[in-house]
């Protein structure tokens, strides 16, 4: 596989890999194409390495890609009322079987200290500024693992934020700003 990887890396025809596996043995493959200039996402168990989940930009747990994940919408009475209206969605079912984490101080201390490395002037930062940096300093980051769909609800869930959603020029497009308290 490793030299299948760096035959496509040389072809210049991709722009990233995918690496399924939760072996450490890929950890320098996932280097090498890092160091190449390429995306480089990672899928495994929990039981996965540190060093290879460092090694990717983005590593997911395939134990929160199960069908909970990806619930059912409930049949919808009027569409038009709906569009008007988008619903908020819910958090995913917080039991042990669902989340892969608990939320420590740890977790909380990574969020916090990334919102203030972003916020400007008034203390407020992007919400999907705040997401791409949480992934850079932890590539496993992923509100599912604590039992959340969205990371806005994740932030919500933890009560020391102020969450602020702003107009864009486009009437359908809102900004989701957040602050410390």
């Amino acid at each position: 596989m490793i030299i299948d990887a760096m035959d496509i890396l040389y072809s210049g025809k991709v722009d990233g890999f995918c690496i399924v596996s939760s072996d450490s043995d890929f950890t320098r493959l996932a280097i090498r194409l890092r160091e190449a200039g390429m995306k480089v996402f990672g899928f495994g168990e929990r039981k996965t390495p540190t060093a290879f989940i460092s090694a990717c930009d983005k590593f997911v747990y395939i134990e929160i890609l199960s069908e909970h994940t990806q619930e059912a919408k409930p049949p919808q009475k009027n569409r038009r009322a709906n569009k008007r209206r988008p619903e908020v969605p819910a958090p995913v079912e917080t039991d042990d079987k669902k989340r892969l984490s608990i939320i420590t101080r740890e977790v909380v201390k990574l969020i916090s200290d990334s919102v203030e490395d972003l916020a400007d002037e008034s203390g407020w930062a992007y919400l999907g500024d705040l997401g791409n940096l949480l992934i850079k300093k932890q590539p496993d980051f992923d509100p599912r693992n604590y039992g959340f769909q969205k990371l806005v609800l994740l932030i919500q869930s933890l009560k020391i934020f102020d969450i602020e959603k702003r107009d864009t020029a486009k009437g359908n497009v809102k900004h989701v700003y957040v602050k410390l308290k």
